[in-house]
């Protein structure tokens, strides 16, 4: 809820229900108050909770820049072609398996392992679920699918980087969000395939000229949310935030199984 807002913000006015994810340059995201820049906030969905909305503007930011701004995936367009997620249960993969599903034609491929994350792949409208910890482009053969012709990383680079050179199409295009291992980019120059990167939060960290595109796709996927083509990947909420419920919280995303997002509330 926006309680003040500077002389110079045109966008906001108190009392608005709104949504956003914040920068890593100024801190206050686990405050109970937090001063942000107007341009990358968006209108909370009126049918979406406060907690249920916290869940959604990093991974929603993230996998929209990723498929439209840096892979080029036009919207309405993609028939034909292949969208391969790597890691589709959790947060980020939760976004763009459904943003492929509402705003392109692609054929949308998510990789899970777990009974339980299959079936929330295949729940947010994944056409077919493979098997991360085998072939992936064997199974993706057998569906009769000839690679991928955009793969989305949401998961670790290096660990996933050689399935996805063997997945990827020829001319294909590769989105990669985490870095904290080497990877050899030469091992698709064979292929002639083009290795993108997304980091959500480029465009506040240099306030980019184009820096108002966030708050727009944010109000977009608010109006998706509302009009039922998406829905919120809140899977746990731990309730009041406090030291203890931090730690869990965070212990939680780094056991790697997380499913959608866990939230924590500070009313």
């Amino acid at each position: 809820m926006v309680r003040a807002v500077g002389p110079d913000c045109t966008l906001f006015r108190p009392g608005d229900e709104v949504f956003y994810a914040g920068v890593i340059n100024r801190s206050g995201t686990n405050a109970e108050l937090h001063l942000v820049d107007e341009r990358i906030v968006g209108r909370k969905p009126r049918n979406l909770t406060f907690a249920e909305a916290a869940a959604v503007p990093l991974t929603a930011i993230t996998a929209w820049e990723g498929l439209f701004d840096r892979l080029g995936v036009p919207q309405g367009g993609g028939q034909g072609q292949t969208l391969l997620v790597i890691a589709g249960a959790g947060g980020v993969g939760s976004m763009v398996i459904q943003m492929a599903r509402a705003l392109t034609g692609l054929t949308v491929v998510a990789t899970a392992s777990r009974a339980e994350s299959v079936q929330w792949c295949r729940d947010l409208g994944a056409h077919h679920v493979v098997d991360h910890h085998g072939d992936i482009a064997a199974q993706m053969k057998a569906l009769g699918l000839r690679g991928a012709n955009y793969i989305y990383s949401a998961n670790t680079t290096a660990k996933n980087w050689a399935a996805m050179v063997d997945a990827v199409a020829p001319q294909g295009r590769i989105l990669l969000i985490e870095s904290q291992a080497p990877v050899d980019a030469r091992d698709v120059m064979r292929k002639s395939v083009s290795i993108h990167w997304e980091l959500m939060f480029t465009r506040p960290l240099f306030n980019t000229p184009d820096m108002i595109e966030q708050h727009r796709l944010l109000n977009e996927v608010a109006g998706l949310i509302e009009a039922g083509r998406m829905r919120g990947t809140m899977t746990r909420n731990l309730g009041k935030i406090s030291a203890a419920n931090l730690t869990q919280a965070h212990a939680l995303v780094e056991s790697g199984g997380m499913i959608g997002k866990v939230v924590l509330e500070d009313f």
